[in-house]
């Protein structure tokens, strides 16, 4: 599916050298935190990046101030506290949304729920008055949720527009490439797997059958594989034991995507990413498959393609998770006041 376009990794080293011009501005909200801090730096470092907009409830001048001395075009402000979220936003030509609470262990994405949910219904809300035009990218967890609650909010102000709003499950496609490399002694840049589905457990469906290049497993390393991609963000929560969850993995993901973004706007063909959004493909409102990303956020949905038998099962066995976290998310902002 993946071997016609360009490949994301490919695009990850080039937006990080200085071949590409644009002029794009670009926020992070969430830009103290653990994924904020090291995904402001990887996008400071990009030429594709005009105007760095960071925001947060605390530290934030510290590190604008930090980043604004890398030697890169990028002109870095920052923004901290609710009173100075509209500034921050104005004018943003892609908001990037890592804000909330990160998972400790033993704890669900779904546990998250009611503190980040507030968290993203009042960014969301934001961005609906200062930039309803930006595309939407939600790295906030749970993922399942946060979309629906985005979209709803977005909804309320008028301004919704489903090409425009992502939930960012790049990280799944990474580890999924990086897992299949590791297994068949390949280099993960050439690998692309797509993962479709939601971003949570059993609703990561990775598509070893639709790998670039192509590979095989028997049914048992299938089967454990797909569960390592499934659990690794639990993986990396285990081993920091208590310290925080997947922050430097996710900002790489994270980058990736918006580099995506960013290309696809500037009128670069072939620019194809995995999102949670807006979706007809299945019974579910929303699902994860391949994007062709264009100038205005999804140009065309690529669907789910043809699955293998155990793919096929996967995908049913998701549904009603993922229709309730959807519904979770909805209710939410119908409830808000």
């Amino acid at each position: 599916m993946f071997s016609r376009v360009v490949r994301p990794s490919a695009r990850l080293a080039r937006n990080l050298s200085t071949s590409t011009q644009n002029n794009a501005k670009v926020a992070v909200l969430g830009a103290s935190g653990g994924i904020g801090q090291p995904l402001s730096l990887l996008l400071k470092n990009s030429p594709l990046v005009s105007h760095l907009s960071l925001y947060d409830i605390a530290h934030t001048p510290g590190v604008a101030a930090d980043l604004s001395h890398i030697e890169t075009k990028a002109q870095v402000t920052g923004h901290m506290g609710p009173e100075q979220l509209g500034d921050a936003l104005k004018g943003c030509d892609v908001v990037v949304i890592p804000a909330g609470v990160p998972r400790k262990p033993g704890m669900t994405r779904d546990d998250l729920f009611n503190t980040n949910a507030t968290i993203v219904a009042t960014l969301a809300d934001a961005c609906a008055r200062h930039c309803p035009e930006a595309m939407l990218c939600i790295i906030a967890n749970p993922v399942n949720s946060t979309i629906p609650i985005t979209a709803e909010v977005l909804k309320k102000h008028g301004v919704y527009n489903p090409n425009r709003v992502f939930g960012v499950t790049t990280l799944d496609i990474v580890r999924a490439n990086t897992f299949v490399a590791e297994l068949k002694g390949l280099d993960p840049a050439r690998v692309n797997v797509p993962v479709i589905g939601g971003h949570a457990g059993k609703t990561i469906i990775p598509l070893i059958s639709q790998c670039t290049p192509k590979v095989e497993f028997p049914a048992e390393q299938l089967s454990a594989l797909t569960g390592r991609i499934q659990e690794a963000g639990t993986e990396v929560v285990k081993a920091k034991a208590g310290a925080g969850s997947a922050t430097l993995s996710m900002a790489y993901a994270g980058a990736r995507f918006t580099f995506s973004v960013l290309d696809a706007m500037n009128g670069k063909e072939g620019v194809v990413e995995c999102a949670f959004v807006r979706s007809e493909e299945t019974e579910c409102k929303y699902f994860s498959t391949p994007l062709l990303l264009g100038k205005n956020g999804i140009e065309k949905n690529l669907g789910l393609g043809k699955l293998s038998a155990f793919e096929e099962k996967l995908v049913a066995d998701c549904m009603d998770e993922l229709k309730a976290s959807i519904k979770k998310g909805e209710d939410f902002v119908a409830k808000m006041k």
